[in-house]
């Protein structure tokens, strides 16, 4: 345990050793996203460093592809490509039947020459802006439309109306006149639904009071007939008695007589 342990430390030390001239000499192309705006930038990487704009700035490496186009998976930990049997839920696969799997080709999480464009995510912005990523924000196409994101988004209280705070999204065509159009919000607390609640609470009681009245109804009905049936089974023991002690007494006469 202890020389696989050992193994596994001297592995990750390796690879970090060698992580920063692989991610400037042998890569080609660097997707680096920004989610604060929104933005991407695809750079072409040459055999010098990417410059001092980007001083001060830490990146996550969140993905990949190689030469040929197959994705880099997390959790796989080689830097070669293996084939393994993804279904709904993970990565680099998307079923196209329920229930379906299928064996995929995906290259492993560690970086490697024969990678063509390295996904980098910031973490950390630097002292610059750079142009194109960090300069910008890309507005959002969507605004939220669950009741409860829209409270959060305008700092709004439970008594506050959340229609009039629906982001709209303009609609523009030539020639017409313009027009906007609002999402439908989810989970939106009305008096329609509160009847709606209301009246499924009201049945739930209605049932479950149905419900002990028949339970009821059904241990008095188990009384009576277990009480008729006891009866009966004394009735059938008592004529029992009867009949065998009149047997005795007849066998007692007829052996007197003789």
């Amino acid at each position: 345990m202890y020389i696989a342990m050992a193994f596994s430390t001297m592995r990750a030390c390796y690879i970090w050793s060698i992580y920063n001239t692989l991610i400037y000499i042998c890569l080609s192309q660097l997707n680096i996203s920004f989610p604060a705006t929104g933005c991407q930038k695809l750079i072409e990487v040459a055999a010098d460093p990417l410059g001092d704009e980007w001083k001060g700035y830490m990146v996550r490496i969140s993905g990949g592809n190689d030469k040929q186009g197959f994705p880099m998976k997390q959790g796989v930990l080689t830097h070669g490509r293996v084939r393994l049997l993804l279904a709904k839920g993970h990565s680099c696969y998307r079923p196209r039947r329920t229930g379906e799997r299928k064996r995929k080709s995906v290259r492993g999480c560690i970086v490697d020459a024969n990678l063509s464009v390295l996904n980098l995510v910031i973490i950390k912005k630097g002292e610059k802006d750079i142009p194109g990523l960090t300069d910008s924000t890309v507005p959002r196409r969507l605004g939220p439309k669950r009741a409860s994101k829209i409270r959060k988004l305008f700092n709004l209280a439970k008594e506050d109306d959340v229609r009039q705070y629906v982001v709209r999204r303009p609609l523009t065509k030539e020639g017409k006149k313009p027009r906007t159009k609002a999402p439908r919000i989810q989970r939106l607390v009305t008096p329609r639904v509160l009847q709606h609640k209301r009246r499924r609470i009201a049945l739930k009681k209605q049932r479950t009071q149905k419900n002990k009245e028949e339970a009821s109804e059904y241990a008095k009905l188990l009384a009576k007939r277990m009480k008729e049936a006891k009866e009966k089974r004394q009735e059938q023991i008592a004529k029992r008695r009867r009949l065998s002690s009149l047997r005795a007494s007849t066998s007692k006469s007829e052996s007197s007589q003789k």
